[in-house]
């Protein structure tokens, strides 16, 4: 094992852990903010994957497409879990409308970690380094985010659109 496949494990549980937390607990939910997270984790990732990769083989976009793939899938099940309630008082900001997607969603979050590793360690294997990268993880991670909102933004209440926020 790499240093790099290493700090990427560390790297990827951490965030993992900390958003399947996030998943299994309400939360308040400000539209406006669906999609801050995945915009910036795949604008960070596609700026480190510049800066760090030279070579890009067809194994590399094979595994990246096969971990985009799975990332995605995992996401659009993770929004079409989403459950969403109105809080009983309004959260400091005055948003009443909370959302979770419960520990199936988390559970959603080990299965792409699952996945992720085992390419990784395959791809280790057979010479592909794009999937090495941190930028592949934060672009997977970008892309699994987006799949979600993209389904939570489609199914927030429309009733609730215009109390969430005063």
């Amino acid at each position: 094992m790499t240093a790099q496949l290493l700090a990427n494990t560390v790297v990827g549980i951490v965030l993992v852990g900390f958003l399947a937390y996030r998943q299994a607990t309400w939360r308040s939910l400000d539209p406006a903010r669906v999609w801050r997270t995945p915009i910036v984790l795949g604008v960070v990732g596609v700026v480190v994957l510049a800066q760090s990769v030279a070579v890009v083989t067809t194994l590399d976009v094979l595994l990246l497409g096969v971990e985009a793939l799975v990332s995605v899938a995992a996401g659009l099940a993770m929004g079409a879990m989403t459950r969403f309630r109105t809080a009983p008082t309004p959260d400091a900001h005055g948003r009443t409308l909370q959302a979770r997607t419960g520990w199936a969603g988390a559970g959603l979050w080990v299965l792409v970690v699952v996945v992720r590793i085992g390419l990784d360690v395959v791809g280790g294997h057979l010479g592909a380094h794009l999937l090495t990268s941190t930028g592949a993880v934060l672009l997977v991670l970008a892309l699994n985010r987006a799949a979600r909102a993209l389904v939570v933004d489609q199914r927030i209440p429309h009733t609730a659109r215009g109390m969430m926020v005063r």
